[in-house]
């Protein structure tokens, strides 16, 4: 049996994970990002049964939210950065996997995942069980800001301090490192999700028009900003009239948006305010130099960076590829296992 797994193991490739509650990465060692796509699934209602012969997933899927008939239903598995559904998520994970072989049967690869620093010892073990299942031969697991910071390129290895933001759909990790260890670390779950329904509260509340959380979404991305802009925008909205049940447009300010997602900003800033009070004094002078990384989708809306620069005090960029940082990061730890194991969750030695 084992020799059989090694024979299936040498011909599988060894794959970095970003297991998102909005998207999924795979980075590849030596190829970088093969594969991006939405964290959702397609199934026949009741049953759990993946449409499309199996591949109702990702951006097939996601096309669906929201409009699907009754005998169909769009899944979002993950919520708050962690698994809400097991069977789906295992469902997701081996259609991902396969399309990265392109859909061999017999894979067996190395899987590194990168998870909230802020969950349980179950919600872990729920990870990794799914991943096997889905037919990972060994899985690794990483904190996310560790994994979001090697691949924004700080020094994490480095006695020196480095801060990460990494704002993605379900949860915001702020951390500060050193010496491959998470020195101390804030994950709160208001992230790019809270922000969409942000939105849809705003619209209803003031215009009584009811808008999925895709439209929000989209309204988010064209004129969402934290700061004011130089040239404020506008935006026709479609949605349901709450007193008339008909649909009906309206068009929406820049001004308005940024007002809406002020309690989720303030939120992501008070984070890092909490995690700055716990860094250590020496850890807190290299910060003054060094400053604060940002990744993750959520660090794309507009003028966030000078909110969080405005309000502690700090200099404050935006990584380059904010979005496949993480998922560079576990591609990163698959190159140096040996250099990285130290920081890595599995109930076994390196294979």
């Amino acid at each position: 049996m084992k020799a059989f797994e090694w024979m299936v193991g040498k011909f599988s490739i060894d794959m970095g994970i970003d297991l998102g509650t909005a998207n999924t990465l795979v980075c590849i060692p030596n190829e970088g990002i093969v594969l991006n796509e939405p964290s959702v699934v397609a199934v026949r209602k009741g049953t759990n049964e993946v449409l499309l012969d199996g591949d109702a997933v990702g951006l097939t899927a996601k096309e669906m939210l929201g409009k699907t008939p009754g005998n169909i239903q769009a899944i979002r598995p993950l919520k708050n950065g962690v698994i809400a559904d097991f069977e789906i998520t295992e469902k997701m994970l081996r259609y991902f996997i396969r399309k990265v072989h392109n859909r061999t049967f017999m894979v067996r690869p190395r899987v590194v995942i990168a998870i909230p620093s802020g969950i349980t010892a179950v919600e872990r073990r729920a990870v990794i069980n799914s991943a096997e299942r889905a037919g990972a031969r060994k899985v690794y697991l990483v904190a996310e800001p560790m994994a979001a910071g090697i691949g924004a390129g700080l020094p994490v290895a480095d006695p020196l301090a480095s801060m990460i933001v990494d704002i993605g759909g379900g949860t915001t990790e702020v951390a500060v490192m050193s010496l491959f260890g998470l020195v101390h670390c804030e994950s709160i779950r208001i992230a790019g999700d809270e922000m969409d329904e942000a939105v849809v509260n705003y619209m209803r509340r003031n215009y009584n028009l009811l808008i999925g959380d895709q439209t929000a979404e989209r309204i988010k991305m064209a004129i969402g900003s934290a700061a004011p802009l130089e040239k404020e925008m506008e935006m026709e909205v479609a949605g349901r009239d709450l007193m008339l049940n008909l649909p009906r447009r309206t068009v929406v300010s820049s001004v308005e948006i940024r007002e809406a997602l002020q309690e989720p900003v303030m939120s992501i800033v008070q984070a890092i305010r909490s995690a700055l009070e716990h860094t250590p004094p020496e850890l807190a002078a290299d910060l003054v130099h060094q400053g604060i990384t940002m990744a993750g989708g959520g660090s794309l809306l507009r003028g966030i960076d000078k909110v969080i620069e405005n309000e502690v005090q700090l200099p404050v960029r935006v990584a380059a590829d904010p979005l496949s940082c993480v998922a560079r990061g576990t591609g990163q730890f698959l190159n140096q296992l040996d250099l990285y194991s130290r920081v890595l969750d599995s109930g076994e030695e390196a294979a």
